[in-house]
């Protein structure tokens, strides 16, 4: 048993209960007690259906609404929330349900037919829950920081997805560290565009709850919506990644924000030297982050003092947090560049199901970066294999399992190549036999993997560059397509 505490949405209720929780152009405005009362309606009505404590439970919507009062209603009834990416076709939902455990399936009318012929767990639709009879049963109003509370899935190095398992702690930590380094106004609301089931959209619904801040949620990303929410609807931040931002500065023109707005929170990837200068011509305060599902959202976050003079640097770790640079198993001095090493209590104990590699209470992330003399975090380089499209996480290693399972292909090597919009998008050097069809691989890579992981060009080469040890060279296959 750990530390436990009132339950976070039930005690913003008890303390700030007319206040603004929730504003959407969709939906309108939510109150605290509004949104209390909703998730504890919902808890009952699951618990109908025969939700309980311990069961894992998928949630699978866009929905904004509906998500969160669902995330909410399983912590009252300390149920366990597998948060699902609707981008992933349906056998990779299926991969990540069976993996997970899960009990049940939460989606939106309409969509259950995509999963009738998977071997899912029991499918229930949110309209069955909302024209479900409530009990009365009781339902938990502490919360222990021990408990688990998320599953989020983030690909493997082997292709395979890991489920990062997330304590309350865990969200709770990340949290309050984020609130000691930014600072918290009265007057502070938060945009959120990114999708509610990756980590950082996640992160901002505890924020909500923990803070008692309110959140500005649009159902997707549009760069005059988001601007005329900036200048017209009190918002102070907005969470963004690099080709946001980029948008937003273009479609802002000649126009500046209001003074009271504090910045945008940059992550998925090191922003370019020339993204951030013209956020700076634009007077655009941006924080950049570094951060990834295994650490609940940020880590390291560059604080508003900092921000102008420490351009393309990720910051330094949050309060309760440590970064280290490892070379050759030692901890490198300053502008040495080696593998980044987090700690904190915001830091995942391990994946669901998987024996931890940690040898320590350290996390190796895999990625490439130094420390300066101040003790800022400069990121160099994202996992090495790893492409970064968009704000999302595309790993070669999952595209090319599905290339190498289909007739006529011999050997697979997937990269990213530089796109203006997207940052970077995924295309893949294939080597053939005389059963290779080009078309019926592209339709094959639509129809198992999401829209964004799906190769841009395929380049069908005599072979694939290889070392010694017979592993797959990439670097040789980025500089083919210089």
């Amino acid at each position: 048993m750990g530390e436990k505490m009132p339950h976070w949405l039930e005690k913003q209720a008890v303390l700030n209960g007319g206040e603004l929780a929730l504003e959407s152009p969709t939906f309108g405005q939510l109150s605290y007690l509004e949104l209390r009362d909703k998730a504890k309606r919902f808890a009952q009505q699951l618990s109908i259906l025969g939700i309980k404590a311990g069961d894992h439970v998928g949630i699978y919507t866009n929905k904004r609404i509906d998500f969160i009062i669902a995330i909410h209603a399983l912590s009252y009834l300390k149920a366990v929330a597998i948060l699902l990416n609707t981008r992933l076709t349906a056998e990779e939902i299926d991969y990540q349900l069976i993996d997970a455990d899960a009990n049940f399936l939460l989606v939106e009318p309409g969509e259950q037919a995509i999963f009738e012929k998977l071997a899912l767990p029991k499918v229930i639709t949110f309209d069955e829950v909302h024209q479900s009879p409530q009990a009365n049963r009781s339902l938990q109003l502490e919360i222990d920081l021990d408990d688990l509370y998320t599953i989020i899935y983030t690909s493997g190095t082997t292709g395979h997805p890991k489920g990062v398992m997330h304590t309350y702690g865990n969200h709770w930590w990340s949290a309050i560290s984020s609130m000691l380094n930014l600072g918290l106004d009265q007057q502070d609301k938060w945009l959120a565009t990114l999708p509610l089931f990756h980590v950082g959209g996640f992160s901002l619904l505890m924020k909500n709850v923990i803070y008692g801040m309110p959140i500005y949620l649009l159902d997707r990303f549009d760069p005059s919506s988001v601007n005329q929410a900036i200048i017209d609807k009190g918002v102070t931040i907005v969470s963004v990644v690099a080709v946001m931002l980029d948008r937003l500065i273009e479609q802002l023109g000649d126009r500046r924000y209001p003074s009271k707005f504090r910045g945008m929170l940059l992550g998925g990837g090191p922003a370019s030297a020339h993204l951030l200068q013209k956020a700076t011509s634009s007077d655009i305060p941006v924080f950049q982050t570094y951060g990834m599902t295994e650490t609940a959202s940020q880590i390291v976050t560059l604080s508003p003092k900092d921000a102008m003079k420490k351009i393309g640097s990720a910051g330094k770790a949050l309060f309760s947090a440590q970064v280290m640079i490892q070379q050759d198993d030692q901890v490198a001095v300053p502008s040495v560049i080696g593998e980044i090493f987090v700690k904190g209590p915001m830091v995942t104990k391990g994946y669901y199901k998987r024996a931890s590699s940690k040898q320590t209470d350290w996390l190796a992330t895999g990625d490439l970066g130094y420390l300066d003399e101040a003790g800022f975090l400069y990121v160099v380089d994202r996992r090495n294999d790893l492409i970064i499209s968009g704000g999302e996480n595309i790993y070669p290693a999952e595209i090319e399992n599905v290339l190498l399972s289909m007739d006529g292909i011999i050997e697979a090597g997937v990269v990213g190549k530089e796109d203006p919009k997207w940052g970077k998008v995924p295309v893949a050097f294939i080597v053939v036999n005389k059963n290779f069809k080009l078309e019926e691989i592209k339709q094959k890579c639509t129809d198992v993997l999401a829209k964004y992981k799906v190769p841009k060009a395929f380049y069908v080469v005599d072979h694939l560059p290889r070392n010694a040890s017979n592993k797959l060279v990439r670097h040789k296959l980025v500089e083919q397509l210089k």
